[in-house]
Parts: structure tokens; sequence; C-alpha cells
């Protein structure tokens, strides 16, 4: 039976696991979630049993805790190691789905829910997939799996786990479904992601909330403080002002450029699918370049004073914002979380007072195209979509693949299936049925030419 009449034949199964998965909400930023973590992992530690693995494991961490299974085939065989994440977004707002965020509805070719794709329907390709090596006696290489709970807040105990178990997960090479290709007609292989610097920065004025009518004009009002000092963080040309930003930052290469600039992209559907007239970026780099090889900087959140129903004339005692910095390949978080909090105090005027609390982060990675397994993973996409995918830079980050290399001393294969219409993080997350079969044909095809 080859791999098309297999999904054929358990397809419905493989829906009705995903569904188990999706209904517990596995929210790794809500504590009230804790339970739900655990179920999760529970649930995903007899699945991997029940797809072929010799063993699976919750391990406990410092946070939320990890599953991890293994099939071992020969000592002398390769080992694929499979990183996932079973934790998913908050769903709010609520309002704004059509269908409940955690009790999955299939309709028009796609499964609605919250995880649909990012990560647990995804991570269900893999899982399936290596279900049909092992059931059909393909497999010629070891399988590990890794699946942790806390990406969606930025990994925090994974590194410890890595540094305490780099026996336990050994292997040649990580493969990861946890990214997007171009479009469904349009394969990609992720080869580059962005980094990521995170803050939270709260400005006090006064030493409480003031009547604005007394003191609006003679006070200053930190809300609008914060939003002064936040706006000369980029400048008229869309590049960043934070002294020593880019001194890492490296240049495009001119043949990269050039292929980037042949990746179709159509810049009217672009703004049409997201609702605006008008792009806006850093001068002198395309679109494509943009969001996925140039650094960032956005305002993620700003709140302060009175919000409620109707009005409160109140000139407030403090500000806040979430604020975020996608980075580039060679920058390190850590060294541009430094210099950011070090340029928002030197411009703080004396009339407010600041603290900048750097929350998450992580480095920016790079997958070399002569990678084996990448070649493999490149063949699996010829084979399921009908053509050889396309190598593009994401904009996005998984702070935790530049650690696997740091740690464990591996090359990731990015091999994800998501596509934009997805909308994941967003009300309506869905993940293409289409997609999935074909994503599941993939990596099949992948381990049959890794295993050759």
């Amino acid at each position: 039976m080859d791999i098309i009449q297999y999904i054929q034949e358990n397809e419905a199964r493989f829906i009705d696991e995903l569904s188990s998965l999706i209904r517990i909400p596995s929210v790794s930023a809500l504590p009230e979630h804790k339970d739900d973590m655990a179920a999760c992992a529970e649930r995903w530690k007899q699945l991997l049993l029940e797809a072929g693995a010799d063993e699976a494991k919750v391990m406990p961490s410092e946070g939320n805790p990890l599953v991890y299974a293994e099939k071992q085939v020969s000592d002398d065989a390769p080992t694929v190691l499979i990183y996932a994440h079973y934790d998913v977004m908050p769903a709010e707002p609520m309002e704004l789905w059509n269908t409940p965020p955690f009790e999955p509805t299939v309709s028009d070719g796609r499964i609605w829910a919250r995880g649909a794709d990012d990560d647990k329907g995804q991570a269900m390709i893999q899982v399936k997939a290596f279900e049909y090596m092992v059931r059909k006696g393909l497999l010629r290489h070891n399988v590990k799996f890794i699946f942790e709970g806390e990406e969606e807040i930025g990994s925090p105990s994974l590194n410890a786990f890595l540094q305490e178990h780099k026996e336990l997960l050994k292997a040649d090479v990580i493969l990861v479904s946890d990214t997007s290709m171009l479009g469904a007609d349009l394969p990609s292989l992720t080869t580059g992601l962005r980094g990521l610097a995170y803050w939270e920065i709260e400005v006090t004025g006064p030493n409480r909330d003031l009547h604005s009518g007394h003191f609006g004009g003679a006070v200053a009002n930190p809300i609008n403080t914060l939003c002064e000092m936040l706006a000369t963080v980029v400048d008229k040309d869309g590049r960043i002002a934070i002294p020593h930003f880019y001194d890492d930052v490296e240049e495009v290469p001119a043949a990269e450029r050039e292929m980037i600039a042949h990746i179709p992209f159509d810049e009217e559907r672009y703004k049409q699918a997201i609702g605006v007239k008008a792009l806006k970026g850093e001068k002198g780099y395309s679109t494509l370049e943009r969001n996925s090889c140039r650094p960032s900087f956005d305002i993620c959140g700003i709140w302060g004073g009175y919000t409620g129903e109707g009005s409160k004339t109140v000139l407030p005692s403090k500000a806040y914002a979430k604020v975020s910095s996608r980075l580039v390949p060679h920058q390190d978080h850590k060294k541009i979380s430094r210099l950011f909090a070090d340029y928002i105090r030197s411009i703080t005027p004396e009339y407010v007072d600041v603290k900048v609390t750097p929350m998450h982060g992580g480095e920016g990675y790079v997958c070399p195209i002569t990678l084996p397994a990448y070649q493999a993973a490149e063949k699996g996409f010829t084979k399921a979509f009908g053509r050889k995918p396309l190598a593009v830079r994401r904009g996005g980050s998984i702070p935790i693949i530049s650690d696997f290399e740091r740690i464990l001393g591996i090359k990731t294969v990015l091999m994800g299936f998501g596509l934009e219409s997805d909308a994941i993080h967003s009300p309506n997350e869905n993940f293409s049925l289409d997609i999935f079969r074909k994503g599941i044909e993939a990596v099949v095809e992948f381990h049959r030419e890794f295993g050759a």
C-alpha cells in the first residue's frame, strides 16, 4: 500500500486524533491552563506510542513538561530528531471566531481551531509519516521526538533541558514542521529565520493619576512621553536608530537578493489580503527582503490611563508598552536587548522615570542548502507537490532552533507546511486538509531519501 492510499484509508482516524489534541486548550501563556499542558503532553505520549515509538515518556522541566519518544532501528544508523511544540497561543478575542476555538470544525476542506496549524496539525504530519514508515517496515534510520510546551512563550525551560539531556537527544539532524510555504501552489523550504528580542517598558510620571483639567499642560503625561520616545526608534527611512544596532547585520548578498527578486510575489494581492492601501518599510529593500532578511521594530501593545466605557479626564501616573525587534543572523539578542534599554534610558526626559524589562529572545538561523537532509526534504516536497520547492528565508522566529545548534551541535531542516491563510495566532486559525495530506507524503519521502 502506497502512502496516498494509506492516507485515504486512515484520514478519518488522523483527524480524530488531531481533534483530541486540539480540544485540550494548552495555552502556555495563561497559568490557569497548567493542567491542560500536562494533559496534552500525556495525549501526545499515547499517540506516539500508537504510531510505533519503542518508548515515549513525559519528562519534567523547570516549566511545562516535555514529551520524548524514540524508535531505534540500528546503533549504526543515523538519527533524525523531530521537534514540535504542543502549546498554543491564547484564543482571544473570542467574539471574532466563527467556530469555537477549541472545538475543531471541518468545513471547506479545512480544519478550523486554535492549534490546527501551529503546531498540532504540523506535528501530526510528522507523526503520521513516521507511523507509515514503521508499519510498512520502511524505516532505515533511528527517529527521536521532542515535543515541548513553551514555544509560544519563548521556550524558557528548554535550554536547561537540552543541556541536561544532551546524550538522550543526540542525533544527526533535526526536522521541524513549524514554518510556512509561499503558497499552496508554491511549495518552499525555509532556509533562514529571524531572531527576536522582546521588552516591556514602564514609564512613571506623577505619583498618582491626576485631574487633566487641573494638571494638564503643566505635568508631563506618561502616555504622551512614551509615544514620543518610541517614535524615535525608527527613522523616516525605516532604519532603527539605536546606536550600534546594525554593527552585526550582514548585508544580503547580491546573489540572494537576485533569487528573492525572482520569487513570484503579487504586491497588490498581498496588500488586499491584509486590508492595507500601501506598504511601509526600510528604504532600499523590497517587501520580501524587509520581512525576511532585514531587522524590524514593532510596538506590540501599549496601554495606560482610562480605557473603559465612557470618558474619564485623567492624566495617568503610568504608561506601558510591549515592544519587539526581529533580528537577522549574527545579531546577538542579548546584546540588542542591552542596546535598546540603554537607548531608551538615554532619551528619557527628566520629568518621567522609565523601567525597561527584557523578556524573551533568541538568535536567527540559516540552513545550508547543501545539507543532505535539506536535499532529502527538497525531494520530499518535489514528490508531494509536483515541483521543486523554492529556498526562502522567513521573517518569523523560532529561537530554539539556534539553541539546538549551539547546545547540541546539530543543524535543523525547516520542513513547514503552513500558509498565510491559516491565520496562526489569530481568530479562525485553520489548516488545509489537502496540505495536511501532501505534508505527510512529503515527510515520508524525506525519510526514504534520508534513509537511503
